[in-house]
């Protein structure tokens, strides 16, 4: 079968369902596929609650995230049995978690960004297919992507997608691979960007550790042990040798100062999540683990509504890095997503017949695994949170010299004259398969260059997430929630724009009118591009 949309987009995490509403309010017909059943990536799929700057309640987004995150609020304050005090608050936090302000279900966000894209579907501009996944990729001599073929899931069957432009939304930029076009993964050497934290030589295969989240209730009283998982002994024993002790266990190293941290695990505090203070600027919050990524608190309801909080688990505990997902092949991809499933099982039975408890008892039989919050028949989540990807090689490459507050200073970084979006988070990477600790480096307010979404050869292939022109490094603080939302808009709106226009993308970034053109469109819809004077961070 083949079909041709005026846009492709594969992968329907943030990044390509915000790159599909960006097309699509253009007027431009457009193919959305995703390797999963639910749209959404980290929100839905990977089940990962947002990360997000401190200022996001005021500025530093894109409209249209905004729109998301209100349209999350409002599902809950329409649906669920809130209290008079909840129901009042305008910056509801429905899990009262402390990683982020909109601690929330996956199923909302997989929700709501359904009613976002149906009247397009309605329209018939979008077509979705979920459970597709890109196979090969046909790549022309005039540096172009041609087509996409992609294999359904569920019957084996196969399509061919040719398209004017194709946005490579994937989590872990797939159609960069498929269709030859230059990339980088891993960390780069030192040499190439100077980057202080670079290692001497190039490290393909060192990347971030990945981690299969999932959720858990706790009903005192009840016995909700799993099954022994396979890999349990090995885990058990399992001690890294820049850990303060065993991986399964509470001591664990604070991220920024490598210093041994005991970690605490109290099941549905006493605290009234409306005393819940959620800033990571202010405190990292990820000491107490049960109520650091809480996505439900049930005394934020009616009494008697929930007789548990629900918490999402992607902590040090569970995070996987000994096999690389990317650029070791099929089989070790295939290895270390089994491996890291079997981690996560590791920890939850650990939790369940093991883990200290305050009382001097061991075990919390009554921790229950929650296959209904995350949409699948074991209880993990759908696909793994993903923290690097494949990069492509682009007209800008942002490196730790344009974002760390120790090279530029608390008021510096890069600004750029194709800014096409701003960010803000520490550039944080998690321990890697190169056998890194946590790299850990205060950064800058950032802002988005359009020459990172624009590859060095290829002229009509965008990236729309994690697979932009940034570094080993610089992709710990580039790689969080709102800004994949961002730059998948801008992906989307550029691949309008230039149909529109008829111009090719590189263009659009090299010369001055045919950028300002561009940007008068992303005010239009509301994409901050720039920062205002922001102090105290």
């Amino acid at each position: 079968m083949t079909s041709e949309p005026d846009i492709l987009i594969v992968g329907a995490g943030l990044g390509g369902v915000a790159a599909a509403l960006a097309a699509c309010r253009a007027g431009r017909s457009v193919v959305l596929t995703e390797e999963t059943d639910w749209i959404g990536g980290q929100l839905t799929s990977q089940a990962v609650p947002p990360d997000e700057h401190p200022w996001v309640e005021e500025f530093g987004t894109t409209a249209s995230y905004r729109t998301l995150r209100e349209s999350i609020r409002d599902h809950y304050r329409r649906w669920y049995p809130l209290r008079s005090e909840a129901l009042a608050l305008t910056t509801l936090n429905p899990g009262a978690g402390r990683v982020s302000k909109l601690c929330h279900e996956p199923r909302v966000a997989l929700a709501v960004m359904e009613a976002m894209l149906a009247p397009h579907r309605s329209s018939g501009r979008l077509t979705v297919l979920t459970e597709h996944r890109p196979v090969t990729a046909e790549a022309g001599a005039d540096d172009t992507v041609r087509s996409v073929t992609l294999a359904d899931i569920r019957s084996g069957g196969r399509r061919t997608i040719s398209a004017r432009y194709v946005i490579d939304a994937t989590e872990t930029g797939e159609l960069l691979e498929l269709a030859g076009v230059e990339h980088v993964i891993g960390a780069e050497a030192r040499s190439e960007f100077d980057e202080p934290h670079a290692p001497e030589e190039a490290q393909p295969l060192n990347q971030q550790g990945i981690t299969v989240c999932f959720a858990l209730s706790h009903h005192e009283g009840e016995d909700h042990t799993i099954d022994r998982p396979a890999d349990y002994d090995f885990w058990r024993s399992y001690r890294p040798d820049f850990w303060p002790g065993p991986l399964l266990g509470f001591l664990a190293p604070d991220p920024r100062s490598l210093e041994a941290v005991p970690r605490t695990f109290v099941p549905n505090p006493d605290l009234d999540p409306l005393d819940v203070s959620a800033d990571q600027s202010a405190d990292a919050g990820d000491k107490e683990l049960f109520g650091f990524r809480r996505i439900l608190a049930r005394k934020l309801h009616r009494p008697g509504a929930f007789d548990s909080d629900i918490t999402l688990v992607n902590w040090p505990l569970n995070d996987y890095w000994l096999k690389p997902l990317i650029g070791g092949g099929e089989e070790t991809s295939a290895a270390a997503l089994a491996e890291a499933r079997q981690l996560s099982l590791s920890v939850l039975y650990w939790l369940q017949t093991e883990a200290p408890r305050a009382d001097g008892g061991q075990g919390f039989p009554g921790l229950r695994l929650r296959p209904d919050v995350t949409g699948t028949p074991d209880g993990l989540a759908k696909a793994p949170y993903v923290r690097e990807s494949r990069r492509i090689k682009a007209v800008t490459t942002v490196t730790e010299h344009d974002v760390s507050i120790d090279i530029v200073g608390p008021y510096g970084g890069t600004r750029y004259p194709d800014s096409v979006g701003v960010g803000n988070y520490r550039i944080d990477l998690h321990p890697s398969t190169g056998g890194d600790n946590y790299i850990d480096i205060g950064s800058v307010p950032f802002e988005i260059p359009l020459g990172a979404l624009i590859p060095r050869r290829v002229r009509n292939l965008l990236p729309a997430g994690k697979n932009i022109g940034t570094t080993h490094i610089t992709n710990g603080c580039y790689r969080l929630h709102p800004v994949e939302w961002n730059i998948g808009e801008v992906a989307g709106a550029l691949a309008a724009h230039c149909l529109a226009e008829d111009v090719e993308p590189h263009r659009v970034q090299a010369e001055d009118k045919r950028f300002n053109a561009f940007a008068r469109v992303l005010d239009r819809e509301g994409v901050q591009r720039h920062w205002p004077d922001v102090r105290g961070y």
